[in-house]
This record gives C-alpha cells, sequence and structure tokens, in this order.
C-alpha cells in the first residue's frame, strides 16, 4: 500500500501516550535497556516541553502504530534558517507495509518545512538495505552527512 489508510491519525503526542511509546519503541531496539518509569516520565515530560521537539505518532484505530522525533534547530547561517532533525522513527512490526512510515515521515517533513527548516536530516543506526532505500524512497538523499532533504525551491 503506498498510502496509509483513512483512519491512520498522525498527532503530536502527549504526556498520556509515553506507555504506548515504549511498548512501540520495542520494536525499534528489542533488546534495550529497561528505562525504570520515573526516569521515563521526567525524560518524556523534558522531551515535550524542549522549544523545538516534537514527538509524531501515528494512530490506527486509536492504536500507536508508528512515531518519529523532529528537532528543529535554530541556526546563525543560511540566513537564521533553522534545520533539523528526525530520529527514532519506528512502525509497529504488525502494521508494517501499510504506508504508516511514509506517512508518519512525510508529516514530519512536512512540518518541518512549515517551520522554516532549510534542510531536514535523518538519523539511523541501520545498515539494512531495505530501511536505507525506504528512506531514498521518502525523498531523503545522501550527503556527506548521512541522509537528508532539502526545502524545495520557491
Amino acid at each position: 500500500m503506498s498510502e496509509a489508510e483513512p483512519s491512520f491519525v498522525i498527532r503530536p503526542l502527549v504526556h498520556g501516550d509515553l506507555d504506548s511509546l515504549l511498548v512501540l519503541y520495542r520494536h525499534l531496539i528489542s533488546d534495550d535497556l529497561d528505562l525504570p518509569g520515573a526516569v521515563a516520565q521526567e525524560r518524556f515530560a523534558a522531551i515535550l516541553t524542549q522549544p523545538g521537539m516534537t514527538v509524531f505518532g501515528g494512530f490506527s484505530d486509536g492504536v500507536l502504530a508508528a512515531s518519529c522525533t523532529l528537532a528543529v534547530i535554530p541556526n546563525l547561517t543560511r540566513g537564521g534558517a533553522s534545520y533539523a532533525l528526525i530520529e527514532n522513527v519506528v512502525t509497529h512490526a504488525d502494521h508494517r507495509r501499510r504506508g504508516y512510515g511514509r506517512a508518519i515521515i512525510d508529516a514530519t517533513v512536512a512540518a518541518a518545512f512549515e517551520q522554516g527548516c532549510y534542510k531536514v536530516m535523518l538519523l539511523t543506526a541501520s545498515r539494512n538495505s531495505g530501511t536505507l532505500d525506504f528512506y531514498r524512497s521518502c525523498g531523503f538523499e545522501t550527503s556527506k552527512t548521512g541522509l537528508e532533504i532539502r526545502r524545495p525551491s520557491s
């Protein structure tokens, strides 16, 4: 499927989404270290209140199925245009191949450009060719520093 289903809704996550996000992150790093509940709550609160940071969640029939984090970083070059980083892109294994990953990346890139970013860089530790091909199919190009998308010329 090339487009996400109509019931797939993308929105910024809020405090009440933490437990679902932690479950989803197990599909990103299955052997990640356990994070004590109080620490997870403190870190998530810090993320949610950090200027320029947004954790987007994609919900399929009310269930968190995909997520990624956007960090918009102020800049003193490029006429003061910010740049953005995308990190922690994940789709729940039971919800893959439905267009959710592409939909959440598209929404996140659009949010970055709406905030005036001149480029969006994607961070990934994956060396899986399928994963890298997926990011390229979303419009990211290999650069000297990783994968990035430049704001289209107007």
